[in-house]
């Protein structure tokens, strides 16, 4: 079993795997990461089962130093990794050794990223989950967000280090103004005309209330036909509530599993990962589509990680070389790397 250390734990870093599914009926949250697709090519890069738990970084990474060699991966948002002080590439299998340190030097685009580590991290499975709900103080490492001298344990791998790379086409781009689309409902009959055609034609701006359990928009206010409240139902990942004020709220991965807030609509699953990767200042603007469309572009998604899996399994590199260049007095560090 391998051991690393945690020398800072950044702005906010947790364990989190696919969530704690089941249980919302008995008031738990689900929790598990924001951004599942990030999160699903972590492990495929590891080789570990896709669902397995990752740490979560958000917006300043921590410092973590390895007590063992480990196969890792960096994914989502670009927060510049560095190992030993030295830039590493993201969405790639990557072999550390033992007293290396990895650590991040300043948010580039997006602002969570999933690091992966082969065998995966060995925390408690509490409700079918190793994911961490710091509300509730359970799950993940201690029920908490770590903190300095923090030591986990990863599991042992037999994995055999083969560097593998995600092919560039699938690598989301982060963008600061997201087009995002969104399925109407559940209780549209609860908006005016006028309200819904608000929603659809202007632009919301994340403020800084966003976090793991929800995202609040500033923008144009949303007309109810006569109040926000209704009896207390269930509430999705990615629902949006209209409260009385008229502006959305996103609800994300810890988000309670009720709530008495008229919902105009949820984002699709294969959007989430754009608000998951939103910061405060970016801009929002929702596009409605039918359940069969959003269902489409989920088979899409699905496809999508099978060919990643597929490619970037293939693509072993077998060999390469470090060359330095000086091109018209510019200098130039190169890496070329013979594929299998």
């Amino acid at each position: 079993m391998g051991k690393i250390k945690i020398i800072s734990p950044g702005f906010l870093t947790t364990v989190q795997d696919k969530g704690r599914y089941g249980y919302q009926q008995f008031g738990v949250p689900a929790s598990g990461v924001m951004d599942n697709f990030a999160h699903r090519i972590a492990n495929i890069l590891v080789e570990n089962h896709e669902l397995e738990a990752v740490l979560e970084v958000t917006m300043l990474g921590p410092q973590i130093e390895f007590h063992s060699v480990e196969i890792i991966s960096i994914t989502g948002g670009d927060l510049s990794p560095r190992i030993n002080g030295k830039e590493v590439s993201m969405c790639r299998s990557i072999k550390v050794n033992k007293g290396d340190v990895l650590s991040f030097a300043g948010m580039k685009s997006g602002c969570r990223s999933y690091i992966a580590f082969s065998g995966g991290i060995e925390v408690p499975v509490i409700m079918e989950s190793k994911s961490t709900y710091m509300k509730g103080r359970f799950g993940g490492y201690e029920g908490r967000n770590l903190k300095v001298g923090d030591l986990l344990n990863i599991a042992q791998s037999e994995t055999v280090f083969k560097e593998r790379i995600v092919p560039d086409k699938y690598i989301p781009k982060y963008n600061n103004e997201l087009d995002v689309r969104v399925v109407l409902g559940p209780q549209t009959e609860y908006f005016t005309d006028k309200g819904i055609e608000t929603f659809l034609s202007n632009e919301y701006k994340v403020t800084n209330e966003c976090d793991r359990m929800g995202f609040r928009l500033d923008g144009a206010e949303i007309e109810h036909v006569d109040g926000a409240d209704i009896i207390s139902d269930g509430i999705g990942f990615g629902a949006i509530q209209i409260p009385g004020h008229g502006k959305p709220i996103i609800m994300m991965a810890d988000r309670q599993t009720t709530g008495g807030y008229t919902k105009i609509g949820n984002v699709i699953s294969a959007d989430l990962y754009k608000i998951a990767q939103a910061k405060p200042g970016d801009k929002i603007k929702f596009k409605g589509i039918s359940v069969e469309e959003a269902q489409d572009i989920l088979k899409e998604e699905e496809e999508k990680i099978s060919s990643i899996k597929k490619e970037c399994l293939s693509k072993e590199i077998i060999s390469s070389k470090k060359y330095f260049l000086k091109i018209n007095g510019k200098s130039y560090n190169v890496k070329v790397e013979e594929v299998k």
